[in-house]
C-alpha cells in the first residue's frame, strides 16, 4: 500500500530543534505538492506547511512562521520540515501527505486536509522540559 512515511520525531526541550523527514513507499514524491500536518491529543488535525513540486509559493501556518522551514532534497526524493525554537504547543503527531489537486499547494489562507492523502502513521514530536 502506498503511503508517506514521516520520521525524525523525538522528545525535545522547549527552544530546541528537530528535522522531520518524509519519504514515499510506493510513488514518486516529486510528482506532488507535499504538506505537513500535526495533531495534538484531543485536537483536530491542522496544516503546518506545504511545498509545491518544484517552483511556487510555500505555505506556513501563522503559528509556525519564522520557526519552521519546509524543503526538498536536490533530487526531490525527500521532503523535510526543519523546526526551530520549539514550544510545548508544537507537541503532537506530525504527518506528511500528498496533494492530489495540483502540483502547487492549495490556495487560501488556511491549509486543510482536503485533497491530501497517503497519510501514513506520522511521527511523534513532544516538546517538554
Amino acid at each position: 500500500q502506498s503511503q508517506l512515511v514521516a520520521s525524525g520525531g523525538d522528545l525535545v526541550q522547549p527552544g530546541g530543534s528537530l528535522r522531520l523527514s518524509c519519504a514515499s513507499t510506493g510513488f514518486s514524491l516529486n510528482v506532488f505538492a507535499i504538506g505537513w500536518f500535526r495533531q495534538a491529543p484531543g485536537k483536530q488535525r491542522e496544516g503546518v506547511a506545504c511545498i509545491p513540486k518544484t517552483d511556487g509559493k510555500t505555505y506556513y501556518a501563522d503559528s509556525v512562521k519564522g520557526r519552521f522551514t519546509i524543503s526538498r532534497d536536490n533530487a526531490n526524493r525527500t521532503v523535510y520540515l526543519r523546526m526551530d525554537s520549539l514550544k510545548p504547543e508544537d507537541t503532537g503527531v506530525y504527518y506528511c501527505a500528498r496533494y492530489l489537486g495540483a502540483q502547487r499547494c492549495p490556495s487560501g489562507g488556511i491549509l486543510s486536509v482536503a485533497g491530501f492523502d497517503s497519510w501514513g502513521q506520522g511521527t511523534q514530536v513532544t516538546v517538554s522540559s
